[in-house]
């Protein structure tokens, strides 16, 4: 086979497939005489698999794959297949917290700041906790207030009072402060608790497809090492 034969199944043009033949994606190549490049059911399989491990690890990890594949180092290869699949186990872990932190959020809204920022000592009362406690959520991320500029002393205005309430609701039900302050990031990314719920679907899409993506990648280089097997 040519070149333009491996690309026209993906949509590529024929120096695409060149490109990804001198990168290393594709086992070794035969010349002809005259120094054009032969293909093989072997070569088209592994761009097919390159092609489809790019769907779920991206353009540079699937490259290091299929040369690793290429090279015959297994193991290596193996290893950023594993690590793709951890990572993506920690994502969704993350984001199945953040669900549920914001699924036990009080319905009632916290009563909106009004008038001038709170000072530590009005913010602790309001809340109910001690005022080492706000500096132990400054510290971890969680919140950050503004400091007057003559006393250099914290200012909490409307948003880092909402956040403190909500960070008040998590630790009562018992989330860890590095929950809270995965939670209080997204919910400031997003913009809110309703945009926050939309970022969750929209997430949860992401991860289901990257899952998918990566299922058909092991599927494909499963077929690629098949048929390396029986050369």
């Amino acid at each position: 086979m040519r070149p333009i034969d491996l690309a026209r199944e993906h949509g590529l043009s024929a120096q695409a497939v060149r490109n990804y033949d001198d990168a290393g994606i594709l086992p070794p190549t035969v010349r002809t005489e005259t120094g054009y490049r032969r293909y093989t059911p072997l070569h088209a399989q592994a761009l097919r698999a390159f092609l489809a491990l790019r769907g779920g690890h991206g353009h540079q990890q699937a490259l290091e794959i299929m040369r690793a594949t290429n090279r015959g180092d297994s193991e290596s290869a193996y290893r950023l297949i594993d690590a793709a699949h951890v990572a993506l186990l920690t994502e969704r872990n993350t984001r199945t917290e953040v669900a549920t932190a914001l699924g036990s959020l009080s319905t009632t809204a916290p009563t909106p700041l009004r008038g001038r920022p709170l000072t530590v000592g009005e913010l602790a009362r309001r809340l109910g906790v001690h005022p080492a406690t706000l500096r132990t959520w400054e510290a971890a991320g969680i919140l950050d207030p503004e400091r007057d500029q003559a006393t250099g002393y914290r200012r909490y205005g409307p948003d880092c009072v909402r956040d403190a309430e909500i960070v008040r609701q998590l630790r009562r039900g018992g989330y860890l402060l590095h929950q809270v302050a995965q939670f209080i990031e997204s919910l400031r990314e997003a913009g809110g608790t309703d945009a926050l719920t939309a970022f969750l679907d929209s997430w949860q899409d992401r991860l289901r497809t990257r899952s998918r993506n990566l299922l058909t990648g092991a599927a494909q280089l499963d077929t690629y090492l098949t048929m390396l097997d029986q050369t």
